[in-house]
């Protein structure tokens, strides 16, 4: 009996054994893995630089009739690497990117597979179904276990319904509790010697991600997504009250590739910004020739949209002399476009009948005569109603759109996002989405979505301030374009900040509000104050509109995450310089050292005057020769910055 019961004691362990597989894959630089263990579900461990980040993290998705990924059986796997030069259409950071990775391909029984590539720099995965018909996905697994306790970035919303422009938090893992809010994406890990950055990408006809933690203590969170909405009735002109939700969270082909789920990982904080894993996991162009898109800076009423002073003769306002004047300031300073925002329709409910005021034709006209385009702003549930706006647009002679409001991030929503997208494109208008959640591959999918906000702006005047915009550049500008709406010229320190619409004002010091519109990344870059204003210090003027929006060469030269950011971008053969601080000043010694050797430079600076600290519009301008071997010594104010070009 006793042999009996060892005997299968030893089957037993040997059948686990074979049950439990093992498979690994190594980026190119060997020095990240990935351990896939196949069980009673699907485990991964991640490590990078001789460190584990995380282990026993498991996936999933749950379907109406099954689970993928329970009960798992492991049918086939293949390795291959991938070497290959990506030129993205609207380079935010570089003109070409390299993507090189390992592709780990696991084959399941029940007709899916698991993708994972895997990076000297980072860690993605994605389901691929072969399903007949549509497929009812339930909800997913996907959950994220550190292998030991770090601080968590975190966006925290009070639910799904979000604009995503929440300020940024910072807990420690192990303290993240499962009844606190959970998390928009993107989320920063900061470990003692890494850093991570977690988020999605190629999301289409899906909900998109949210994390909330599994428990205090666990030093684990997971994936939560809203349900698709079935039914809804129109809530005002711009939102949808929601009567009725499914209990899925998709419903979608059952043969498809799912959204990549991501890892950027590095051991400096100046990597950070330079994350290049949307441009290596972005879907291809699907609308064909882009030579009608034209990137570049816009004028904006919204915030400061009453000039004044000497040279306004005019009664200013939403009307056409006010227009006029924005136009001839772009047509002077090479600014493509001007934002006109709501107001130019009679009703925000009919994008078809304009406000007489206005003369929206006649602007168009004159705007063109000048070479500048026209953007209009409007409600996204507009948008829906009449998604034939379009071709009228296109008719009339408008550039773009700035479609706003739409505040969540469901299936139904998300294919709105796409919708419009498609439709623009049809008809040579490009978008820019306010109310937006984080850009996901549908700027690369369809390159007329110029930017998204999903961002604590510039439009939040006092409450917009430097302790968390300078988590931007290592966070949300990270993961795509952000419409931050920069340059303001009038600027306070935030205790004494004040100033609202019609006469707003940035937070920070003139140089502060300066360096961050070379930092932030957009495809159309808002120059958010008053022309008369920019005229009152033409050298800051000058600065600003000489500030491209697309970029040869970014290098971060100095940086700690969440405390300061300094970058140097290349455009052709000109450098810019932007940095900022948060409410710490600083002293840094800048190295010159990506400049040609053996050449001089001319270089204009700007940098905060020694009352900054208190007068936050105290600057100084400097004109200087620099090379290779220059080191600069730079001083930032608190809540400051710093920014030159070199040419």
């Amino acid at each position: 009996m006793q042999k009996f019961f060892s005997l299968a004691v030893l089957l037993l362990i040997g059948m686990a054994a074979h049950a439990q597989k093992q498979v690994s894959a190594t980026s190119p630089d060997g020095q990240t893995k990935v351990t896939v263990t196949v069980s009673d579900r699907i485990y991964y461990d991640v490590e990078s630089h001789g460190e584990q980040l995380f282990q026993q993290c498991h996936i999933g998705l749950t379907l109406r009739d099954r689970t993928l990924g329970e009960k798992p059986v492991l049918k086939g796997k293949k390795v291959t690497t991938v070497r290959e030069t990506v030129t993205p259409i609207h380079p935010l950071k570089a003109s070409q990117v390299e993507n090189n990775y390992t592709l780990l391909t696991l084959t399941f029984g029940g007709n899916y597979k698991v993708e994972w590539r895997v990076y000297d720099d980072g860690v993605a995965y994605r389901f691929v179904t072969a399903l007949k018909g549509d497929i009812e996905v339930m909800s997913e697994d996907g959950t994220w276990q550190l292998s030991k306790p770090g601080k968590l970035v975190l966006q925290q919303p009070g639910g799904f319904k979000t604009s995503c422009e929440e300020n940024y938090s910072v807990v420690a893992s192990n303290e993240w509790k499962a009844e606190d809010r959970m998390s928009e994406l993107p989320i920063l890990v900061m470990g003692e010697r890494q850093k991570v950055l977690i988020s999605e990408f190629d999301l289409f006809d899906y909900a998109g991600v949210f994390l909330k933690s599994t428990g205090e203590g666990t030093n684990a969170f997971s994936i939560v997504q809203p349900k698709c909405p079935t039914e809804y009735e129109d809530q005002g002109d711009r939102s949808h009250k929601i009567l009725k939700e499914a209990d899925y969270v998709a419903k979608t082909a059952g043969t498809r590739s799912f959204p990549w789920r991501y890892m950027y990982i590095t051991q400096s904080d100046t990597q950070l910004p330079v994350n290049a894993m949307p441009v290596r996991l972005a879907p291809a162009n699907a609308i064909g020739p882009t030579d009608w898109i034209k990137v570049g800076q816009t004028c904006w009423d919204w915030l400061n949209g009453i000039p004044f002073g000497p040279d306004v003769t005019f009664k200013s306002g939403i009307n056409l002399e006010t227009y006029k004047y924005f136009i001839d300031f772009a047509a002077r300073n090479g600014v493509g476009y001007i934002l006109i925002d709501e107001g130019w329709a009679k009703n925000t409910r009919d994008p078809f009948v304009t406000n007489p005021e206005v003369h929206l034709p006649e602007i168009i006209a004159y705007g063109k005569s000048k070479g500048v385009g026209v953007i209009l702003w409007l409600p996204w549930l507009t948008v829906e109603h009449h998604m034939d706006l379009f071709q009228k647009f296109e008719e009339w002679g408008i550039k773009g759109t700035k479609i706003d409001f739409m505040d969540r991030q469901d299936q139904w929503m998300v294919n709105f996002y796409e919708r419009v997208a498609k439709e623009a494109a049809k008809h040579h208008i490009f978008v820019d989405f306010h109310g937006a959640f984080h850009p996901s591959g549908l700027d690369y999918k369809y390159p007329n979505v110029l930017t998204y906000e999903g961002v604590r702006g510039m439009e939040y005047n006092g409450s917009c301030k430097p302790d968390n915009s300078v988590w931007l550049p290592f966070l949300r500008n990270a993961v795509g374009p952000m419409d931050y709406t920069p340059g303001s010229m009038l600027n306070y320190q935030p205790e004494v900040h004040h100033g609202n619409r019609p006469i707003c004002a940035g937070v920070g010091t003139k140089v502060f509000n300066l360096a961050i519109f070379v930092l932030a990344e957009s495809n159309l870059q808002m120059l958010m104050d008053n022309p008369c204003r920019y005229d009152q210090w033409p050298d800051c003027r000058d600065f600003l509109t000489s500030v491209p929006v697309n970029w040869d060469e970014t290098r971060v030269l100095a940086a700690e995450a969440g405390q300061y950011c300094v970058t140097a971008k290349r455009k052709g053969d000109r450098w810019f310089i932007g940095g900022i601080t948060n409410s710490q000043e600083r002293d840094l010694q800048l190295k010159l050292d990506f400049l040609l050797a053996g050449k001089q430079f001319a270089m204009t600076s700007f940098a905060d005057g020694v009352n900054a600290d208190i007068i936050a519009m105290d600057y100084i301008r400097k004109e200087s020769k620099v090379g290779s071997t220059t080191t600069l010594p730079v001083h930032m104010a608190r809540n400051g910055g710093w920014c030159a070009v070199i040419q």
